[in-house]
């Protein structure tokens, strides 16, 4: 819930925010996502390392909500906090610096929290509700702050948007703070892992050989890539596609309350189909449904409903994915004789973060190369066709690629209990 407070701020708003408030380049924009997210996935596996290492009377994972959760929501609101008093090359350096650091401090501080779901439970089952428990509540935590973010920063700055946005990223750095402690407070790690000694580099060449590993790597390049580009364009979408800013909030509840119901279903959903199988029925479904968008008559009436479907389907098999990287876990516990939590789900946020750099980069340049102006009357043919595929049509072939990478992901559910059997017998 805490992370998703600031980082939905981010991907949603925070592109628009640079490029129509702050006045910076798109192009730019995006080759600075690309190389601030590119450098922070390279750290992360060192972050997982160090995480596993890590130990306390609270557990290895833990602490670092406690430590971690004051500097997390300072660099939120730094990212919002660029001075209108700078000239234009003065707001980039601004702008580079802040988002870098609260990219960081993300990692730092999720590396450990994500780790979690896999030292909780060994149990299936108990996973997936785990898991469908923390994305509902974090889509709900992402859909207050989000659904808040604008009208907070029309009532507190006015006129001046700068101000507004950066009061109302304050408020809502605060909270994500107070639910990273309260989350602290009310977890336990109940799978000790033994202690290991293998050093950095070793650790990485056991992982790359998990095959199961790489895929789901493919599976969250997909995933992040279908939700970012799909939310970096929602606000160009709505504000020059359908003419008028005032439908982004239709949208976004649209997009918040299927991201609600695709978490709370997850589990549902697996109760008589295995999440392998679900996984690919949603992932088919996603796909062709957001490429349908493209073609879909221009009416609120239709696309509101529909971005409530899609959004289901795409976070339903977001909530199944972090259960498929627990198992992962698993997996290479049980072929490789170690476990390595840390370094397993820090090498998945490396991935999800170069995902992430990827696709804020691919909406950035192409509204660059397309033409775009921000906050012109009209755009030209070609950009305007751009904003609608970003939106539509690039999402959905990324959500049929990652039904296309499921045939070679092993550990349906019978593979998972004969592994947890051999790994503690009756």
């Amino acid at each position: 819930m805490a992370s998703h407070i600031g980082l939905d701020n981010v991907i949603i708003f925070l592109t628009f925010y640079y490029t129509d408030v702050v006045g910076l380049p798109a192009a730019f924009v995006g080759t600075m996502f690309l190389l601030a997210r590119t450098a922070d996935a390279i750290i992360d596996p060192a972050m997982g390392y160090i995480a596993d290492r890590t130990r306390t009377r609270w557990g290895k994972f833990r602490p670092w909500m406690l430590w971690l959760a004051l500097p997390f929501g300072a660099s939120c609101l730094l990212t919002y906090a660029v001075p209108a008093s700078l000239d234009l090359h003065g707001k980039m350096i601004f702008a580079t610096v802040s988002y870098t650091l609260m990219m960081l401090m993300y990692t730092a501080i999720n590396i450990p929290y994500c780790s979690m779901g896999a030292v909780i439970t060994p149990d299936n089952d108990a996973r997936i509700s785990l898991q469908s428990y923390r994305f509902f509540l974090a889509t709900l935590g992402g859909a207050l702050s989000t659904f808040f973010m604008m009208p907070l920063a029309e009532f507190l700055g006015g006129d001046d948007k700068l101000l507004g946005y950066r009061w109302a990223m304050a408020i809502m750095a605060t909270v994500a703070v107070v639910m990273f402690w309260i989350c602290f407070a009310n977890t336990r790690e109940r799978i000790k892992a033994p202690a290991t000694h293998n050093n950095y580099l070793a650790e990485l060449r056991d992982l790359l050989r998990n095959d199961q590993w790489r895929v789901v790597a493919v599976l969250v390049l997909t995933n992040i890539g279908f939700g970012v580009i799909r939310l970096g364009a929602m606000m160009y979408f709505v504000t020059y596609y359908l003419g008028s800013a005032s439908y982004f909030m239709w949208m976004l509840g649209a997009h918040i309350l299927g991201k609600a119901a695709g978490s709370a279903l997850a589990k549902r959903l697996t109760q008589n189909v295995s999440k392998v199988q679900m996984f690919g029925y949603c992932s088919v479904l996603a796909g062709v449904l957001s490429i349908a968008l493209f073609f879909a008559p221009k009416s609120v009436l239709i696309l509101v409903p529909m971005t409530f479907i899609v959004s289901t389907l795409y976070q339903a098999t977001t909530t199944l994915m972090w259960v498929m990287m627990a198992d992962v876990a698993d997996y290479g516990e049980w072929k490789q004789g170690k476990r390595m939590d840390g370094v397993i789900f820090s090498t998945f946020l490396a991935v999800l973060k170069l995902g992430m750099a990827i696709s804020g980069a691919i909406v950035g340049w192409t509204l660059g190369l397309s033409g775009y102006v921000a906050n012109a009357p009209e755009q030209t043919t070609t950009a305007m066709y751009c904003i609608i595929a970003l939106f539509t049509v690039v999402p959905g072939v990324l959500s049929l690629c990652a039904f296309a990478t499921l045939r070679w992901y092993r550990l349906d559910d019978s593979t998972m209990q004969s592994i947890h059997l051999a790994k503690h017998p009756v």
